[in-house]
């Protein structure tokens, strides 16, 4: 049925459909190494490694990682080497997709470290980026 100056009704059929987000993070040996170690340590064997991006950060946007005992509906999981389970929410797939993540143990650092092909510019603290869009809002350096 069709109302005057209505125009078209409405199918129930979508117009478009949203793109399949795929991530893939990998995670070198170092890494995953390190993620076993600290998931047992954390009493979690069975976790996972979350690793996530948020807005802030002296360049727009800042990763973080934490233990994950289960997966949200939307979230995608990543099997690294060794056995080792990445999580990644749905927001954070396209600004880390071919990510890779090491473990780095230095005189100035030891830490995760995310090398992400997304991130055109970030800063000297190393876990702050900004991509193409310029999307985020830059904060001070801690």
């Amino acid at each position: 049925m069709t109302l005057a100056g209505m125009g078209a009704p409405i199918s129930s059929t979508p117009a478009f459909t949203l793109p399949s987000l795929t991530a893939s993070v990998t995670v070198t040996e170092r890494a995953a190494v390190k993620a076993q170690s600290l998931l047992a340590s954390k009493g979690a064997p069975d976790g996972m490694l979350r690793v996530f991006v948020v807005g802030g950060g002296c360049s727009g946007y800042q990763y973080g990682m934490a233990i994950a005992t289960q997966v949200e509906a939307e979230d995608q999981v990543i099997e690294a080497t060794g056995g080792v389970k990445v999580v990644v929410d749905r927001d954070s797939v396209p600004m880390i997709s071919g990510a890779e993540i090491d473990y780095v143990e230095d005189l100035m650092k030891s830490g995760f470290t995310i090398y992400n092909p997304n991130a055109t510019s970030s800063c000297a603290c190393g876990s702050s980026f900004q991509t193409a869009d310029g999307g985020g809002t830059p904060r001070a350096c801690n």
